[in-house]
C-alpha cells in the first residue's frame, strides 16, 4: 500500500470518527437511534477509492469510536462492527455487480437495509433471544433506516460531485 493511500485512509477515518463523535452530541428522537453520519464517509470512500479503503475506514472508525465511548468490546461494539462490515460489503457488492446502476442514494439505502438487518439479527442472537420484540421493532427500525439512508446518500452524492468537480478544475487535487 502506498503512503498516499495510508494517508488517505487515515484522513477519511478521522473524518468518520469525528462525525461519529459529533453525532453523539446531537439530540436523538429515540434513545438508541443513530443517524449514521459516519457512514457518509464510508460511502464516499467506497465510491471514490474502492472496497479495501472503505472497509478499512469502517473498521478503524468502529474500533476507535468504541474505545472513545467505552463500548469496546461489548454488545454495542459488536452491533456496530457487524452492521458496519455487512453494510460495507453489501454496498461494495452492489456497486461491483451492477456498475453504474446505483447512485450514492441507492447504495446508501442498500447499506442502511443491511446495517439494520444485521443489527437486528445480532441483537436477537446476542441479547434478546426472543423474536417478538425483534418483529415488533423491525418496521420502525427499517423506516428510520430508510430515512437516514436517503439523507446520508444525498449528502454523499453532493460531496462526491463537489470532489469530482474540484478535481476537474484543479487537477493537482485529483481523487486518483
Amino acid at each position: 500500500m502506498l503512503s498516499q493511500d495510508k494517508y488517505r485512509i487515515a484522513l477519511l477515518s478521522a473524518y468518520a470518527v469525528g462525525l461519529h463523535g459529533l453525532e453523539s452530541l446531537l439530540p436523538s428522537p429515540v434513545p438508541w437511534l443513530k443517524f449514521g453520519l459516519a457512514n457518509i464517509i464510508t460511502l464516499i470512500t467506497l465510491m471514490l477509492y474502492g472496497f479495501r479503503p472503505a472497509i478499512m475506514v469502517t473498521l478503524i472508525r468502529v474500533l476507535i469510536s468504541s474505545l472513545f465511548t467505552g463500548t469496546f468490546p461489548g454488545p454495542a461494539f459488536l452491533l456496530s462492527l457487524g452492521g458496519g462490515v455487512v453494510s460495507t460489503l453489501a454496498m461494495a457488492t452492489a456497486l461491483s455487480a451492477f456498475r453504474g446502476l446505483f447512485s450514492a442514494v441507492g447504495l446508501s439505502l442498500i447499506g442502511a437495509f443491511f446495517h439494520n438487518m444485521t443489527q437486528l439479527f445480532l441483537a436477537y442472537f446476542l441479547l434478546i433471544r426472543r423474536i417478538e420484540p425483534i418483529l415488533f421493532i423491525t418496521p420502525l427500525i427499517m423506516l428510520l433506516g430508510t430515512l437516514t439512508g436517503l439523507v446520508n446518500g444525498t449528502v454523499s452524492e453532493l460531496v462526491i460531485r463537489h470532489i469530482k468537480k474540484s478535481a476537474i478544475t484543479d487537477p493537482a487535487s485529483g481523487t486518483g
